[in-house]
């Protein structure tokens, strides 16, 4: 079966993602193409959400954080290549860009907004999956020193390294500078435990006099304003060891 005109007339559910391998963004404005890469995704475990234009998709990327975004190059609002342009100043996820243009000149300029892949519309279901599933086996990092802006994701959180700024769900949360600090250095590597004698050192130095009670005091505190703003609780404390990010708050 191939995505093009005449697949069953069925609307979307908002509902079908499943969690999986990685957290995928559906952006079709084509109720019918957009069901049959939402449910091929779904059937092959990816956690997958839809947007039908660029704002509704924009709000997603920046609330949801996805690692993976599967892009129609045509779609009202901000078209395929302006989503990509603004997703690539926060974002690292790969993008799978969707278009009924074939020629080259589309493929190029779409690269150079940011996209990783194209595939031109009709195309299998399966391969949209295989696509997506190499895509997750490659290695990628969230922007590193070396790129002109610094923001990590997290879920609804973003945290500005080049501004020292955090938002939750776009708006900004004012945060003290070892706060600050210790945000950056807990999300730094999501997936690692950040011993407290770690952190004491990324966000006072070696040399000052601060001690365990007092990281745990500005976890604390950093926690309780992003709750406030309407975050998850980001981070989860490992018992005896320090803490790290909650995967189930992204």
């Amino acid at each position: 079966m191939t995505v093009a005109a005449g697949v069953p007339n069925r609307v979307s559910p908002r509902t079908l993602g499943r969690v999986g391998t990685a957290k995928v963004l559906v952006v079709e404005d084509t109720a019918e193409i957009r069901y049959v890469i939402e449910l091929a995704l779904a059937d092959a475990l990816f956690d997958v959400r839809v947007a039908e234009d660029g704002h509704q998709a924009l709000k997603l990327m920046r609330e949801w954080g996805p690692e993976l975004v599967v892009l129609d190059l045509n779609i009202p609002g901000p078209d395929g290549l302006e989503v990509c342009r603004q997703l690539r100043q926060f974002s690292a996820a790969y993008v799978l860009m969707l278009t009924a243009r074939a020629d080259e000149v589309d493929k190029l300029v779409g690269l150079s907004a940011g996209a990783d892949d194209y595939l031109t519309k009709p195309f299998s279901p399966r391969e949209l999956v295989a696509r997506a599933q190499a895509m997750m086996r490659r290695p990628r990092s969230l922007p590193t020193a070396e790129t002109p802006n610094q923001r990590r994701v997290l879920g609804p959180v973003v945290i500005d390294l080049d501004a020292r700024e955090v938002e939750v769900l776009g708006m900004p949360v004012t945060t003290m500078k070892i706060e600050f600090e210790l945000l950056a250095a807990i999300s730094e590597n999501p997936k690692q435990v950040h011993t407290r004698e770690q952190l004491r050192q990324r966000a006072w130095g070696e040399s000052w006099l601060a001690d365990d009670h007092a990281v745990d005091v500005h976890v604390s505190n950093l926690r309780r304003k992003l709750t406030a703003a309407g975050a998850p609780n980001l981070i989860s404390t490992v018992r005896g060891i320090g803490y790290r990010i909650d995967p189930r708050a992204l």
